[in-house]
């Protein structure tokens, strides 16, 4: 099974920067699941709400501002990412220094900038 990435805090509005994401993922040919707090769609790809477990996650991209990361953690360290994506403004010391002491590898930087200059 190919791994997935997880889109943090996905917003079924097109002109938010999670909502471009989940769709250049998908586009670029990333197995892509949305996760955020509203019902909607991004396409065809169906956002779930809550933190139902979900298995063969590579890479968590946070959409998430540091002061409601904390409620994340546990979800996301029960996912087992290989990496985590801080986009501009999610950056959160704390979080990040929790994640590498679990070996999971952090990155701060724009998602859709990895995918537009194939560093993803």
């Amino acid at each position: 099974m190919q791994k997935k990435t997880i889109v943090i805090g996905a917003s079924p509005n097109p002109e938010r920067f999670s909502n471009k994401a989940v769709r250049l993922l998908n586009i670029n040919g990333h197995p892509v699941i949305a996760q955020g707090i509203r019902e909607g769609k991004i396409g065809d790809i169906e956002i779930i709400k809550g933190k139902p477990p979900v298995e063969d996650i590579h890479t968590v991209t946070m959409y998430v501002g540091p002061a409601r990361q904390a409620e994340y953690y546990e979800y996301i360290f029960s996912l087992n990412p290989k990496r985590i994506i801080f986009n501009p403004g999610t950056e959160n010391e704390e979080f990040r220094t929790m994640a590498e002491e679990k070996g999971i590898e952090t990155v701060e930087n724009c998602t859709l900038v990895m995918l537009n200059t194939g560093i993803f």
